[in-house]
């Protein structure tokens, strides 16, 4: 926790940054711990624990801008920091839409707590979790003679933000999480060493679930033998939950102001437009309690709101922070996203799978990328050929391509299963007419 003398310390190297020199700043102090564990073959592989303490000091100098960072947090040696930074960012390029906020969109506090720290994380004992990434190991290993090795890694971090800013904000902020992972390789046939893994994770640890991992981790690799491709054409694409985010990351990526403002977007000027499919209402929801991502500001001190993205295919908001928008000439809205959240449908997995005649699940993406300006993209995908609502063959080494525009024009339906430990909750989805190459 950030004790009330750092807290001091902040307000004072901020003051301290605008008397000499500096027409404005903002100061962040930074204070956390973390551990993991990983496990190989039921012996500890590697084992880390950090702490950091630390101060970035952002200075606004004569219409140029420099941040500079320091652990060391000496009042003698943060003078001689400040002094040397204020003086380095003289030597940048004048850019005057480096400004701070205007004041009138600080979060002004006094919002109920989020409940985004366990207050048992102090007392999780270190051979506790050691313990946990080894049960997760021998839920794999000596379960199949084809095993080649079992991985299983154990990782928690609590950390706290204080940031104030000359113009007038003043915000703390914190978390804790917990992840426990567990990845397996066998042998399968010729050449061939399919992999697979599984997680969870958690804000709290008494909510992280803590057996099955290595179990769905072995089942979900076995599932994979046989793996080769299929004929290309174009079929029905559902995408499980663990991998419809990377499919929605160019689309956020296309929103931010900074792509935007280099006009490297394919949804450049389409605001108020509809881009997606009926099926698309995407909502950045950043109070959610005890949810991961729930945050009352963002990075620049700019207060966070329930924001609709997308409705109904329409998009509705950019994410645009104070450069661009100065930049832009532009409205400010909030540097980027926070949690979210796309509205469900009535069906999980299973039963987008039976929905379908004919198609192919993607349940891993194996490289590939898309261009930011046009949509267009090209993945390797792995995944299960669907025949009659059933996985009837595992498939590998094929690609997916198209245009990201085309593609969630023709988002056919939403599945009800979203991660909600995740700060992006995007459920199973259901594409129509998606091209496939393989044979």
């Amino acid at each position: 926790m950030i004790t009330n003398e750092n807290k001091k310390l902040a307000q004072w190297a901020m003051e301290y940054a605008l008397k000499n020199g500096c027409q404005s700043s903002r100061v962040t102090l930074y204070n956390g711990s973390s551990s993991s564990f990983e496990i190989r073959d039921m012996k500890i592989d590697r084992l880390q624990q950090a702490s950091e303490n630390s101060m970035v000091v952002h200075l606004f100098v004569d219409g140029r801008y420099g941040s500079y960072s320091t652990n060391r947090l000496d009042k003698k040696e943060l003078e001689k920091f400040i002094k040397d930074g204020i003086s380095a960012t003289r030597f940048l390029a004048e850019d005057k839409a480096r400004t701070l906020p205007d004041a009138s969109l600080y979060y002004k506090g006094g919002a109920a707590d989020l409940r985004l720290v366990d207050p048992n994380f102090d007392s999780v004992q270190p051979d506790d979790k050691v313990a946990l990434a080894m049960s997760v190991c021998e839920e794999i290993m000596g379960k199949d003679d084809r095993i080649i090795s079992a991985n299983a890694s154990y990782s928690d971090e609590k950390d706290f933000k204080y940031m104030v800013a000359s113009n007038g904000f003043e915000g703390e902020a914190s978390g804790s999480s917990y992840g426990l992972v567990g990845s397996v390789s066998i042998r399968g046939e010729g050449d061939a060493r399919p992999e697979s893994y599984w997680y969870d994770s958690s804000l709290y640890y008494d909510e992280l679930v803590k057996t099955g991992i290595g179990t769905k981790a072995l089942e979900r690799v076995l599932r994979k033998l046989g793996q080769r491709k299929v004929a290309s054409g174009k079929y029905t694409m559902i995408v499980d939950n663990m991998n419809s985010s990377r499919l929605l990351s160019p689309v956020i990526g296309a929103i931010y102001g900074s792509s935007i403002q280099q006009k490297n977007s394919f949804l450049l000027d389409k605001i108020d437009q509809k881009v997606a499919s009926d099926k698309m209402t995407l909502i950045d929801e950043p109070h959610l309690v005890k949810a991961s991502g729930a945050r009352y500001f963002d990075s620049e001190g700019v207060a966070t709101k329930r924001l609709p993205v997308f409705e109904q295919g329409i998009l509705k908001t950019y994410y645009i922070d104070t450069y661009s928008a100065n930049k832009m000439g532009m409205e400010q809205t909030i540097g980027s996203p926070s949690i979210l959240t796309m509205r469900n449908g009535d069906k999980d997995l299973d039963g987008l799978i039976a929905s379908i005649d004919k198609g192919i699940l993607v349940t891993g993406f194996n490289g590939g990328n898309c261009n930011s300006t046009t949509g267009d993209f090209s993945y390797g995908v792995e995944g299960f050929l669907i025949e009659r609502g059933k996985l009837s063959q595992p498939i590998s080494e094929m690609n997916a391509t198209g245009n990201m525009l085309s593609l969630w024009s023709n988002l056919a339906e939403v599945g009800n299963d979203p991660r909600l430990s995740s700060s992006w909750r995007i459920p199973s989805l259901l594409f129509n007419g998606v091209d496939f190459s393989g044979l």
